[in-house]
């Protein structure tokens, strides 16, 4: 939710009034409560229950639900599919689109009284979680001239709903094809994170305008690196290359082509490596598999946003995986503010290579492709890369603070177009 809080950070500096509908109890990974304190104190945050399940029993069920296994890195969606035996299927069809779903009996009259009571000229409604895209909808019928964003942080139907969704089964995917449908056609503009997810839902919405399609990237907070930055910069002081990971482990992170990668390291090059893999691992066969490279890695589990930033100026490279062709992760752009050199195991046709190669700011491999990836690693351990000069202009556009005002004039130009329509109608 790194995208919401530096839209609460930055809008009021934009001229923009915010107010935040959240829950109170949400459950997650883990919770950074130092975060809060970026919030300016003039955003009026308000606070609902939610009826989701507590992180726990929501895996739990989780697990029940795929008995335990991984999903498969590269998903190929299939008819026919049920979910597993009926028991399963029943439980994950309880909690569709998402578990979060239990939210939406109480955001939703707080929706309307805050819209009511504090004057609000327009509505952004950020997902996932992908059950809130309902609000969308509901508010649609109550305030027919409200200008409502309705914010994409991944796109739903074609990665995600297989690598990372609670449930995929049939019933899960048709919920979830008429929930967007009908939200994207009810929000005045969709914007997504990446230019390959606007091209997706822009296709797959023919019937609306192309502009209602918008395009605004994640970004990073800190002080954008400078061109004196050392690039690649490996540490004197260390004995071995530290490789840092930071994030999920997941279905579009699975990290197997790279344990397979350093495993085939010749052991005069992987004795020099140290991985680090700092955040929440999904499944017990990612934690299996790498810690099954001994000593070369070391799992620290989730921490605080300041300590996984302070990882990131101590490293030497930076450790991307993604299977994703249309996603990218929000750590990506903490990776580009850090200022170290990325070594991407990426999917070849996707928006990370693209920016990898537009920011100049890393190496890339194909994910597919251990050798590859092989070969990326030894030349990055030996110092032998070519790294090319990153582009540091580019680099700076990703700061959140050039791109939340981006999003403040789309949001003023929203309002002032429903301001001067209502006027036309007047006068008509």
């Amino acid at each position: 939710m790194l995208r919401a809080l530096s839209l609460a950070k930055y809008l009021p500096g934009n001229g923009v009034r915010v107010d935040v509908l959240t829950a109170r109890n949400a459950p997650a990974v883990g919770k950074d409560l130092t975060l809060l304190q970026q919030v300016p104190s003039e955003v009026t945050i308000h606070r609902t229950w939610t009826l989701d399940l507590p992180f726990w029993l929501r895996k739990s069920v989780k697990k029940a639900l795929t008995g335990g296994r991984a999903k498969a890195a590269s998903p190929a969606p299939q008819a026919g599919r049920s979910g597993g035996n009926p028991l399963r299927r029943w439980i994950g069809n309880l909690l569709l689109p998402d578990p979060q779903v239990g939210w939406l009996p109480f955001a939703l009259p707080a929706a309307v009284r805050i819209i009511r009571e504090r004057s609000i000229d327009a509505v952004l409604i950020t997902v996932p979680p992908y059950s809130s895209v309902k609000v969308v909808m509901r508010l649609r019928r109550l305030f027919p001239d409200l200008p409502i964003v309705l914010d994409f942080r991944d796109e739903w139907l074609t990665t995600t709903l297989d690598l990372v969704s609670f449930n995929n089964n049939d019933r899960a995917r048709l919920v979830a094809q008429s929930t967007e449908r009908e939200a994207v056609h009810a929000a005045t503009t969709v914007v997504l994170v990446t230019e390959a997810a606007r091209c997706e839902l822009q296709s797959r919405y023919p019937d609306l305008p192309p502009e209602s399609f918008v395009c605004i990237h994640n970004g990073y907070d800190a002080t954008p690196p400078q061109a004196q930055a050392r690039f690649p910069g490996l540490s004197s002081s260390r004995q071995k290359v530290v490789l840092t990971y930071i994030g999920s482990v997941y279905g579009s992170t699975d990290p197997g082509s790279f344990i397979e990668a350093v495993r085939a390291l010749p052991e005069a090059v992987r004795s020099r490596l140290h991985v680090r893999f700092i955040g929440h691992i999904e499944a017990p066969e990612y934690r299996e598999q790498l810690l099954s490279l001994g000593d070369t890695i070391e799992l620290k589990g989730f921490v605080p946003q300041a300590e996984a930033l302070a990882a990131i100026r101590d490293t030497d490279y930076l450790l991307l995986i993604t299977h994703d062709r249309i996603n990218v992760a929000a750590k990506f752009y903490d990776y580009l503010g850090g200022g170290k050199p990325i070594l991407g195991a990426v999917h070849p046709q996707g928006d990370v290579r693209r920016l990898l190669e537009e920011t100049r700011a890393g190496n890339w491999a194909d994910v597919g492709d251990p050798q590859s990836i092989r070969r990326m690693l030894i030349e990055a351990i030996e110092a032998s890369g070519t790294f090319r000069e990153p582009d540091f202009g580019r680099i700076a556009e990703y700061h959140r603070r050039p791109l939340t005002a981006r999003y403040a004039s789309l949001l003023r130009g929203l309002v002032e177009s429903g301001q001067n329509s209502q006027k036309g109608q007047a006068h008509s």
